[in-house]
């Protein structure tokens, strides 16, 4: 595994396994079978109800505590000071650990500096390793970065080869902000795995698509989370660091950014509307 290190110094897995939409005896499944093929980043949120099956997996695996490293992320109906603090021991106790190596807040709506403050003060006590945020657009996250006492030390957007978030890129980069990548396979949108820009230059290196797209993103200095329940693509997926991409094969694939998201927009109200009705 490699690792990039965050503005605190803490290191982080550049690849690591999301649990997004999988719940319960399969996700625990899914995240013992991962952290067997290598995974040490377990990507997991309060909103995705399966903290609980993380964490019985997070025990399990034999592996210790200190060689894994644990995201969660604080729901909009968590928001303020504190529910935030309520929230976050909640978190710890469903996982099943003393710490959280990083927290983030999941969206910027409601009390988002109140939640943030919550999450300094547990950064402060210890008990959280690294804090920051999750869909905030460069004009939220500059505002963040200005006015709070611990920067964040990761956004994590969706970010994928149709949509690369080359200005969010050069506003984190400028920040100390790490990316992180959600839905590093656009969900197979758009004829993911079949493209042919991905298609071609993964068999000049003897990969599949989906292996030259995360390649592409850890090139891109992006950390990825992909999600699989197939112990095989599991495997597939985390195969990403014995080969390179040379600069005419990342040039082709930057060309596919189309500069918009494939899954909603906080500049739409109903969007908004339907993320702030949303209950954990």
């Amino acid at each position: 595994m490699e690792y990039v290190t965050l503005n605190n110094g803490i290191k982080m897995p550049v690849l690591g396994y999301g649990v997004f939409q999988v719940t319960g005896e399969e996700c625990e499944r899914g995240v013992s079978e991962a952290i067997g093929a290598g995974y040490r980043l377990i990507d997991t949120a309060q909103s995705y109800g399966n903290e609980e099956a993380v964490g019985r997996a997070v025990e399990k695996c034999g592996v210790p505590r200190e060689e894994l490293f644990l995201t969660t992320k604080v729901w909009i109906t968590n928001g303020g000071y504190e529910k935030a603090k309520e929230s976050l021991h909640e978190s710890v106790r469903k996982l099943r650990t003393e710490y959280i190596d990083l927290v983030l807040i999941h969206q910027p709506f409601n009390d988002y500096y109140g939640t943030y403050r919550a999450m300094e003060e547990a950064y402060k006590e210890g008990w959280i390793r690294a804090v920051g945020v999750s869909n905030f657009y460069p004009d939220r996250l500059v505002d963040l970065c200005n006015f709070v006492e611990v920067k964040p030390a990761v956004n994590q957007v969706e970010t994928h080869v149709f949509q690369q978030q080359k200005t969010a890129h050069e506003y984190m980069k400028k920040y100390g902000v790490q990316h992180e990548s959600w839905g590093p396979f656009a969900e197979g949108k758009k004829e993911f795995f079949t493209n042919p820009v991905l298609t071609g230059i993964g068999k000049k290196y003897g990969k599949s698509p989906a292996q030259t797209a995360l390649r592409f993103l850890i090139q891109s200095d992006v950390v990825v989370i992909p999600k699989s329940v197939h112990r095989e693509r599991m495997a597939q997926n985390i195969a990403v660091f014995d080969f390179k991409l040379e600069e005419e094969d990342m040039e082709a694939i930057r060309a596919l950014d189309e500069g918009e998201s494939l899954f909603f927009s906080h500049y739409d109200p109903a969007t908004v509307e339907m993320l702030t009705s949303l209950h954990r």
